[in-house]
């Protein structure tokens, strides 16, 4: 067990069922009509053409080249072709089932490093379960930027983790050109670098003051034994005795009085130890800052985050998404989240801290309920497409009733607080929250899509190593998947309005 048969796994149903795919829906559809004519002008080397709809950077057709000049040799030994005709539809959606591959041997290294006591089998498993996570699924089949934009982002963060901070600058940048929302993960992943580092300085503080304090107390135990017949007899004069538990040895409270319980302690000791390492750290990060100075200056130039179709995706203040991709991922991880096990704990610290857990779900609640009222937007694209899953949630659920979208609150809220409880820093949960709403209050589009990277590294860091857990999630996710990929191939339908065939799609 291990990264191979993790990748053979994985290979054995990305190769089947691309073909089929491929087979049955043999032009491009939905978003490829605008992502395959853009790559193949790419390998005609027309670099200068640019379609006005596409609102993601280049980075996916650049893959796709390299991707494309990789099978070309061996293509045209077979058949004499041109490099332009190798650029097909099926071979540019083979892209992304080569990175799904890879994406899963990225999620088994990462899953090893964060969890080092997990066995192979363990490990397989996990990696195995995530790499059926249907959104990633499904898109690892079709010609869209998702898959690629989550590869590169799980390299950035992996790279990150060996400390290997320029390279995972590079692999950030070039997440950033797949998809320009990465740069929130890319400042995430670096933020996640310095807190790890800062912790590691304070442990290393903290095992060496110990040492020193241990090392005190034996030499001043010895030297107490080598004059105790002298001590003595003068303490029975006295009328006292000593007691050897009652001799006064410096504290190791040096190191953990700095370390206050909770968020705001966390967040003093890493400001502290960031301020007193302060020059490594920047050297260190460096890359990150330059990337981060480079996407300002592509602001500035292109006077707007996305490139085409601006006003489609102007910046909204869409709150509301907050509250979906909490009660999506939990929905996505039932095991963790949706147990009576789970439901008995946060009761249980629910009583244990009456006062200010009242306090906490009262203003969650109040917060939610002004969110739902007042920042959730309707996009005319989610009111007008039957063909994406979102279109039947918001007309069958939360628009069923005026009070549907207030009575899903406490859902919401129960949610986040049960991801809150699954993590083990509350400094790494902050960081995370601050940066999916980064991420995904601009959108005014519901999208699932768009919880893929959040949901992934929300799971990478929960606590959670039983395999029936695991292995109900394998379940869970392999139904959906069958069932996403027989309507998408068998349950085609036609627009009255539009002529051709539409297709049902995630």
């Amino acid at each position: 067990m291990g990264r191979i048969a993790v990748a053979a796994i994985v290979s054995f149903w990305v190769i089947p069922i691309s073909i089929l795919v491929n087979r049955v829906v043999p032009e491009p559809y939905m978003d490829e009509i605008f992502h395959v004519p853009q790559a193949q002008q790419y390998c005609k080397g027309n670099f200068k053409s640019w379609d006005p709809m596409i609102t993601t950077p280049p980075g996916l057709y650049y893959l796709s080249l390299a991707y494309v000049a990789s099978l070309f040799p061996g293509m045209f030994a077979v058949k004499a072709v041109s490099f332009f005709d190798v650029c097909s539809t099926a071979v540019l959606r083979s892209t992304n089932g080569v990175l799904a591959v890879l994406c899963s041997i990225i999620l088994y290294e990462i899953i090893t490093y964060l969890r080092p006591a997990l066995d192979d089998r363990k490990a397989t498993l996990q990696a195995v379960v995530l790499a059926l996570y249907p959104l990633h699924w499904f898109f690892s089949f079709l010609y869209y930027t998702d898959v690629a934009s989550l590869t590169a982002v799980l390299a950035m963060y992996l790279a990150c983790l060996k400390k290997k901070y320029l390279f995972s600058a590079l692999l950030g940048a070039f997440a950033v050109l797949i998809r320009q929302t990465n740069i929130i993960w890319m400042i995430f992943v670096a933020c996640i670098g310095v807190i790890n580092i800062t912790l590691a300085h304070r442990r290393i503080g903290a095992e060496v003051n110990e040492n020193h304090v241990s090392e005190r107390k034996n030499d001043f135990l010895t030297s107490t034994s080598s004059i105790s017949v002298g001590s003595n007899l003068r303490k029975r004069k006295s009328g006292k005795a000593v007691d050897k538990d009652d001799i006064s040895i410096p504290s190791t409270s040096s190191f953990s009085a700095t370390q206050t319980s909770g968020l705001l302690g966390e967040i003093q000791d890493i400001i502290l130890t960031s301020w007193h390492m302060k020059w490594g750290i920047l050297v260190s990060f460096c890359p990150f800052l330059l990337a981060l100075l480079a996407f300002i200056a592509f602001i500035h130039w292109n006077g707007s985050v996305v490139l085409g179709a601006k006003e489609a995706h102007a910046v909204s203040p869409h709150f509301a998404q907050i509250m979906y991709v909490s009660l999506f991922s939990v929905l996505l991880s039932p095991p963790l989240h949706i147990t009576f096990g789970q439901v008995a704990t946060l009761l249980q610290s629910f009583w244990k801290n009456r006062p200010l857990s009242f306090f906490q779900w009262l203003f969650a609640l109040t917060v939610g309920l002004l969110t739902v009222h007042f920042f959730s937007i309707a996009h005319p694209y989610l009111l007008a497409d039957n063909r994406h899953y979102p279109f039947y949630l918001w007309r069958k659920v939360i628009k069923a009733h005026w009070s549907m979208k207030f009575l899903l609150v406490p859902l919401y809220v129960y949610s986040w607080f049960s991801i809150f409880g699954r993590t083990q820093r509350k400094i790494w949960m902050l960081v995370y929250f601050l940066a999916t709403a980064a991420t995904l209050v601009p959108a005014p589009l519901i999208e699932f899509r768009y919880y893929t990277i959040p949901f992934y590294f929300l799971i990478l860091h929960s606590d959670n190593t039983d395999n029936r857990h695991w292995l109900l999630m394998g379940v869970l996710y392999m139904s959906l998947n069958v069932f996403t990929l027989m309507m998408f191939l068998f349950r085609p339908f036609h627009w009255d309005h539009e002529p051709g065939i539409q297709r049902f799609i995630w």
